[in-house]
């Protein structure tokens, strides 16, 4: 007896946004006036609404609709005043679901800027230093809270300044957002970078044996071993260095996983369930509902809205 499988349109993969699309015409500013910053102001809808990634930073102000915002494999709500920032090469889009039938001519200001020139400025200008702690959690996505009139008029200081005067303006609003404690990170998990070198890379090691192993069965005690560790010193380790219990860090790892693959392929829940590492789908469910707030399949549901429209 042949075995039909359900067929299922593959979902398609972000688009890779180009320098050479960034047409003053969609709104980005000449190519002879861009320098570190880039400012751009869109409406909705916008041939700029995709599901998509480039290589730079991306900081977004909303300003009119609501609707659904995707950031990696974060799916969440956004109204007016929402601020996120987005980081390189992390795919992200927001669909407004409340749009009038004329549209509106201004839902986002946006301001871009790459990573390289602001790294290498720090070896020699310690004050920058200062901002890399944010942009290493910004590859997750930051949403952040209570800035939203404040982060507007720092684009329009930034917009409005040419040179060393946009410059400034740009380190001030990066400035206020690094100190800035009432955020969230959107996508994936986050180390925590307050521990020594030597920590940090134990960590990581540890981090990369559980991605390499991640459909295994895995346990503190077996990964305490091979890190010649007592499974307590190894607890209390794992913990302080990543905010996380080990088994809640598993979970995370194997749930975001997971959300990769229901964005990204048509396989079958059950199948993705046991490639990421459970035992059993109604575990899988439960853990993912407590992780994402909705089930596997509404998550795939939900993510191929993302397609219908930002920059």
């Amino acid at each position: 007896m042949t075995v039909k499988t359900r067929q299922m349109p593959r979902q398609p993969k972000p688009e890779l946004e180009h320098d050479f699309a960034r047409l003053p015409a969609l709104g980005y500013e000449p190519p002879e006036e861009v320098g570190l910053i880039r400012c751009l102001a869109h409406g909705y809808p916008t041939p700029l609404a995709r599901w998509h990634y480039h290589d730079e930073y991306e900081l977004h102000i909303i300003t009119a609709t609501s609707g659904k915002v995707f950031v990696g494999d974060w799916i969440g709500q956004f109204q007016p005043g929402q601020v996120v920032l987005t980081g390189p090469r992390l795919p992200h889009n927001w669909v407004s679901t409340d749009l009038p039938e004329s549209g509106v001519p201004l839902r986002d200001l946006v301001i871009q800027f790459s990573h390289e020139p602001l790294l290498r400025a720090s070896q020699d200008i310690p004050e920058l230093a200062e901002v890399l702690p944010m942009l290493e959690r910004a590859r997750h996505g930051i949403e952040f809270f209570g800035l939203s009139e404040r982060a507007q008029q720092h684009w329009q200081q930034v917009k409005l300044g040419s040179g060393l005067q946009r410059f400034g303006a740009f380190c001030s609003f990066l400035a206020e957002l690094a100190a800035c404690t009432d955020y969230r990170l959107l996508s994936s998990v986050q180390l925590q970078s307050d521990e020594d070198d030597d920590s940090l890379d134990r960590v990581e090691a540890v981090v990369s044996r559980i991605m390499e192993r991640m459909a295994e069965p895995l346990s503190a005690a077996m990964l305490a071993s091979e890190f010649e560790m007592s499974e307590s010193q190894f607890s209390r380790f794992f913990r302080k260095t990543t905010g996380n219990t080990f088994t809640d860090f598993v979970n995370r790892v194997r749930i975001n996983r997971a959300c990769q693959l229901l964005m990204e392929t048509d396989q079958l829940i059950t199948d993705i369930c046991y490639e990421v590492g459970f035992n059993n789908v109604a575990n899988f469910n439960r853990r993912f509902l407590e992780l994402k707030g909705l089930t596997p399949s509404e998550f795939r549901r939900q993510a191929l809205t993302r397609f219908r429209g930002a920059a």
